[in-house]
């Protein structure tokens, strides 16, 4: 993979994404099955030294991946600069595909010490809060659409920005069957969901995010987020101004879109 094109490739989306630029869409050959675009969005994060706070789970809700005809979501890292505090700005373009309410967790370092099996239960302790969070996706190319899970996975999982919401510590709540929304008052634009549309549910989704983790035998020196997947889906962005998610139980976040 990490061939004279690749690297070249690499490259130039490697550029655009801390530039916030567009380039043109990669070769098909690079995004069309999911075990080629994980090596090349792993060689693009090699060549990223700005620091990671968190990982993304990306294509959780289940009918989505039997269309894809894909059998697990993947992941992939989210760097700071791309995490902000609730009620903050996001700048968009037309090939934003865009906005996801999502549950996040903060994870304590102690996991990367983690030498178990994960698994939903052994996880917990090293849960110290859960937040709401609205993910802003897009490409770092100009195209539009997905045509294979692929496409998301070779562009940093098209994720742009992250905007936290309000953290709460972690007592185990239970986030099964929680009802959410996402709304903009100014347009009229309301989504309903709800968090078991999120690879079974957010814990399942935490589990495998911090298994592929281990796996991959990652390891960091902070505590770090992670993002488990949309509740309301892939919601078009239909008007500037105020959207506010709230998820039952957990709370609620504010983006203001430009």
């Amino acid at each position: 993979m990490a061939n004279k094109s690749a690297n070249k490739l690499a490259n130039n989306i490697v550029n655009a994404f801390l530039k916030n630029k567009l380039i043109s869409p990669l070769p098909i050959k690079y995004t069309k099955k999911i075990s080629d675009a994980q090596k090349f969005r792993k060689l693009c994060e090699s060549k990223i030294k700005k620091p990671v706070s968190g990982f993304k789970a990306a294509g959780t809700g289940i009918p989505v991946l039997k269309k894809l005809k894909e059998k697990e979501p993947f992941y992939a890292s989210v760097y700071r600069h791309n995490i902000l505090k609730n009620r903050k700005t996001v700048k968009i373009n037309k090939y934003t595909m865009g906005i996801e309410l999502e549950v996040c967790y903060l994870i304590k370092k102690e996991f990367f010490n983690l030498k178990k099996k994960v698994t939903k239960q052994n996880i917990k302790k090293y849960i110290s809060h859960i937040a709401p969070c609205i993910e802003i996706i897009g490409y770092r190319q100009k195209k539009k659409g997905i045509k294979s899970l692929g496409d998301l996975c070779a562009d940093f999982g098209a994720n742009k920005k992250f905007v936290l919401g309000p953290k709460k510590k972690f007592k185990n709540q239970n986030v099964k069957n929680l009802k959410t929304s996402i709304f903009n008052k100014k347009i009229n634009q309301l989504v309903n969901g709800n968090t078991n549309t999120v690879y079974i549910n957010p814990m399942n989704s935490l589990r495998f995010v911090l298994k592929k983790i281990q796996n991959d035998k990652i390891k960091h020196n902070n505590d770090f987020y992670v993002f488990t997947g949309s509740t309301v889906g892939v919601v078009p962005i239909l008007g500037k101004g105020y959207y506010k998610g709230v998820i039952q139980k957990i709370g609620s976040v504010i983006t203001k879109i430009s």
